[in-house]
């Protein structure tokens, strides 16, 4: 399947300004199984610098120098992409116990992982909720990742936030609601309760009347022979051909598709309108 992407990013300001250096994440993650056939990063005005980088995770990332005053700056990301079908579940749990939880990661994994159980500390609230997942899906690993998956979906309503930093697990699990990267840090929160690495995800999701015009958010796991695997709390299912990687992070505020700040005199009041396009070629 072939799909054009078209991202653009609107900015006003109401009084003239000096734009800091912008981080962008608009370069989809190529896969063994999603080809980036074409991609075109437009900025204005024309930026004097636009810098390719690998982040610490691993993201493609540029930096944008921009050094004319401006009232406005717009970044439009254009890509064709070939997405071929695949199975989330086509891996075999190596070490096999691992197909049960609970599980520890092998040793040299483990100096990896490690890190992502030292960010926030997880809730008795979120673990409850975890155990009682868990025991309702026989400690099967897959199981208990699709039933979390499918939980979320049925029993928390969904509400569109275009702004703001995503809610804490615990905010999302008292309100019974909230946008999918609400949704997605409850179920990295749920996961690691069980001791299961995940880390949050950003990009698109073509095919999908509610998420069509903006971006989207799920959840990877690190799976012991089976590596990262995606699932969408959202939408209720395992990732699949319809979904593109933006980047993925311990943090979701780390890879907002724009990033960076502004410097003016008095106070400046600035405006955001965003476009998201994609279409089956």
């Amino acid at each position: 399947m072939i799909l054009e992407v078209i991202h653009k990013l609107s900015y006003r300001y109401s009084e003239y300004v000096i734009l800091n250096p912008h981080y962008f994440y608009l370069t989809p993650h190529v896969t063994p199984y999603q080809r980036l056939i074409q991609h075109e990063l437009l900025v204005l005005p024309q930026a004097d610098r636009l810098i390719k980088n690998i982040d610490q995770e691993g993201n493609l990332q540029h930096i944008c120098f921009v050094n004319t005053e401006t009232q406005r700056f717009e970044v439009q990301s254009k890509f064709i992409i070939d997405s071929e079908p695949f199975n989330t579940f086509d891996f075999i749990f190596f070490p096999y116990e691992t197909a049960k939880l609970p599980f520890r990661y092998p040793e040299k994994l483990a100096r990896y992982t490690d890190l992502y159980f030292q960010m926030e500390p997880i809730s008795e609230q979120v673990r409850d909720l975890s155990q009682r997942l868990v025991e309702a899906n026989n400690y099967n690993t897959i199981d208990f990742l699709m039933g979390v998956t499918t939980y979320i979906s049925r029993n928390f309503r969904y509400i569109s936030r275009e702004r703001g930093e995503a809610m804490k697990a615990e905010e999302t699990l008292q309100l019974g609601a909230g946008s999918c990267r609400d949704f997605s840090v409850l179920m990295m929160a749920i996961c690691k309760a069980q001791g299961i690495v995940a880390r949050f995800v950003s990009g698109y999701l073509f095919g999908s009347d509610r998420h069509a015009h903006d971006l989207h958010a799920w959840v990877e796991v690190f799976l012991p022979g089976g590596g990262w695997r995606g699932f969408d709390p959202t939408e209720g299912q395992p990732v699949n051909l319809n979904y593109i990687t933006l980047a993925n992070s311990l943090e979701p505020s780390g890879i907002n598709p724009v990033r960076g700040t502004f410097r003016g005199e008095g106070h400046v009041n600035s405006d955001l309108e965003t476009l998201v396009s994609i279409r089956s070629m």
